[in-house]
């Protein structure tokens, strides 16, 4: 039994199969998918697709990204639909656009649903909080602000008072290599910009590695900080 965690991916399908193909999540493992599964990368219909095959793998953890939030107000708002086109909305359409979905209103039902239903703000095992962006460590996750779970990037905030170590994405580490501190990690590894796509083992404290060229590589916690 392992928990798993995956950074924001971006539309990299090559990077998710090749990750995936690595991690091969068994059917008593953890997944997070720690949001921002769309946008600035080419496939963002075949990673939503992709995402929805891994409930018949493992016990899936989806979150909400900035980038999920983005693409449901653009459906509502020309300022908000604008807004989504400056950040990376473009190649989402393209990629629906190449399936015969020509316009947001085409978009399948079931990817809706999933971004509507069946996408979390935040989720908590029994050691860490999983999150997209970050959290206040002064009060209860119920309580913590939009503006911090899916836009604010994290800034080796002190340790929650749950006592638990934070697992975020959102803050992309151009090195990478994620960002680990302390009582946390940060896997959001530009895997759109020529990076990485980032797995966390963090039963076993190894991390995994794909890009777009599905090269691979893997690391040990303490290599990652060396």
């Amino acid at each position: 039994m392992r928990e798993l965690a995956i950074g924001d991916i971006h539309g990299c399908i090559q990077s998710f199969e090749t990750l995936l193909g690595i991690v091969n999540p068994r059917s008593d493992d953890t997944l997070v998918l720690l949001g921002d599964y769309m946008d600035r990368g080419p496939e963002s219909y075949s990673v939503l697709e992709k995402v929805l095959e891994l409930n018949s793998h493992c016990t899936l953890i989806p979150l909400t990204g900035n980038h999920e939030k983005l693409l449901l107000a653009a459906r509502d708002s020309p300022e908000a639909w604008m807004e989504w086109q400056r950040k990376g909305g473009q190649s989402t359409l393209q990629s629906y656009d190449r399936r015969g979905f020509c316009g947001i209103d085409a978009f399948p039902a079931r990817h809706w649903d999933f971004l509507e239903n069946e996408t979390l703000d935040f989720w908590e095992s029994e050691d860490c909080i999983f999150v997209h962006g970050t959290v206040d460590p002064e009060i209860d996750l119920h309580q913590q602000p939009d503006f911090l779970l899916f836009w604010e990037a994290f800034a080796n905030p002190t340790r929650h008072k749950s006592g638990k170590r934070l697992v975020c994405g959102h803050a992309s580490q151009k090195s990478g290599v994620p960002a680990i501190f302390d009582h946390g990690i940060c896997i959001d590894t530009f895997a759109h910009g020529g990076g990485w796509l980032t797995c966390a083992d963090l039963t076993n404290g190894v991390i995994h590695q794909a890009n777009e060229k599905r090269e691979k590589r893997s690391l040990s916690f303490g290599e990652a900080v060396g």
